[in-house]
This record gives structure tokens, sequence and C-alpha cells, in this order.
């Protein structure tokens, strides 16, 4: 009997370790899953509740980004309800990619 208990144990331990990431591998696996425009989305999505504080945002999109000449353009689409409506707002955040200054981030209205 203490045998089978030690062999569990062990068998346990071994199975607990193998299932638990180390500390060298937890941030470089988060750090991979983050998309680059993680930060811009946050943006969006704060500045979109600054617009329109009595409506919840209960979708989020990220539509893509466009390169211009001395500018970069990362594109949201955020599907928001207040009361009984529920509309689509595309956000688009225009920033310089060197010193990721924004330079305008403009809204536009959508029931689609």
């Amino acid at each position: 009997m203490q045998n089978l208990l030690i062999a569990i144990s062990l068998g346990l331990s071994t199975f607990i370790g193998q299932a638990l990431p180390t500390a060298d591998t937890e941030p470089q696996q988060e750090q991979e899953q983050i998309p680059s425009y993680a930060k811009w989305g946050k943006l969006a999505m704060k500045e979109a509740k600054n617009k329109y504080p009595q409506a919840d945002i209960i979708d989020y999109l990220h539509e893509g980004s466009k390169e211009n000449a001395n500018s970069e353009v990362e594109i949201f689409k955020l599907w928001l309800k207040q009361g009984s409506k529920e509309f689509g707002v595309y956000v688009n955040i225009e920033f310089h990619p060197e010193t990721e200054e924004v330079i305008s981030i403009t809204f536009k209205e959508t029931d689609r």
C-alpha cells in the first residue's frame, strides 16, 4: 500500500511539473501572443467610450492597417449597444510610425 502511494505521488508530481510553464518561458509566450495593434485597439476602445459614454462596447475587430507616406493608420470596427440601439463605429487611428505620436482619431458610425 505504501509503495502504491509513493508511485501515485511521484506520478502526480511529474505530471504537475510538466504541465506548469516555467518562469523562463511564460513571459516569452505572452509576448508572442500580443498582436502589434493591441496598443491601438485599447486606445480605440478608450476613445469610443469617451465619445459614446452611455454605450457598451460589445464587440471589437481589427480591420487592418494602412501605410501612408509619413504615417500609418490602424483601423478598428467596434460594435456598441446603447439602450435598445446597436450600431457599429469605425475608429481610425493615424500616427507617426517612428514616434507613435497620434496624429488623429476619427469615428464613422455604421448600421452594419
